[in-house]
């Protein structure tokens, strides 16, 4: 998918741009996380160990999520998150594993604190036949209690990428799909040339939203946390 590459990450708490080297520097001294961890404290919930975890379009840099996950959460946690995030089209079968296609698969019902550790690295696959790829690595653990009473919850996400129409370098906000599968083009447009671009034989262009999916099988979103 060739948008442009950035480095630059939203944090989920304050809303600052951030680089994506630092999303752990900025956290620790974030002071809308720092009064929300304050107030999670004073909950009646016991402490336990969280997990914090990179997650990285694989191929594409410019699209990655960092998020905190529960010790005692699931796989399948994770993949429902990643779905309603990033890649749910068609329903399409999942797997994580170690080393990718040709690794050892890792069970849905395995818990977060069972597999993460330093060094580790899970690719998750969604959909077997128009694959999207992602790479889930351990960043750390702190010892707390969680920010919400959700399975995850979401630190830091990518910029949306910059892409500019393709007929006039103005600011794009619109996928041809034509474009893309017949004429393999990256074909994105602004919204007057959206109006009078030629393809529809694959339906209207889609609306250009922060996923890697995007331009496969269909997919045109949300894209928006699911929670």
């Amino acid at each position: 998918m060739p948008r442009s590459k950035q480095t630059k990450g939203i944090c989920a708490f304050c809303g600052a741009e951030i680089g994506k080297g630092t999303v752990a520097k900025h956290l620790a001294r974030c002071e809308t996380r720092r009064a929300l961890l304050a107030q999670s404290e004073n909950e009646s919930r016991a402490a336990e160990t969280l997990y914090h975890l990179r997650v990285q379009a694989m191929g594409q840099n410019e699209f990655w999520l960092d998020v905190e996950a529960r010790g005692e959460s699931k796989l399948k946690d994770l993949d429902r998150y990643l779905r309603g995030i990033w890649l749910e089209c068609c329903g399409h079968l999942s797997r994580f594993s170690i080393g990718g296609w040709g690794g050892n698969e890792i069970p849905m019902s395995r818990q977060v604190q069972q597999i993460f550790r330093e060094g580790t690295a899970l690719v998750h696959i969604y959909d077997f036949g128009t694959s999207s790829e992602t790479m889930v690595k351990f960043v750390a653990t702190r010892r707390g209690k969680p920010t919400n009473t959700r399975p995850l919850a979401l630190l830091a996400r990518n910029v949306m990428p910059e892409a500019k129409c393709i007929e006039c370098d103005a600011a794009a906000l619109w996928l041809c799909n034509e474009c893309l599968i017949e004429d393999q083009v990256w074909g994105v447009l602004c919204q007057a040339h959206v109006q009078t671009h030629p393809h529809d034989n694959y339906g209207k262009p889609v609306r250009l939203v922060n996923s890697p999916r995007l331009g496969l099988c269909g997919y045109d979103g949300p894209a928006e946390p699911p929670y």
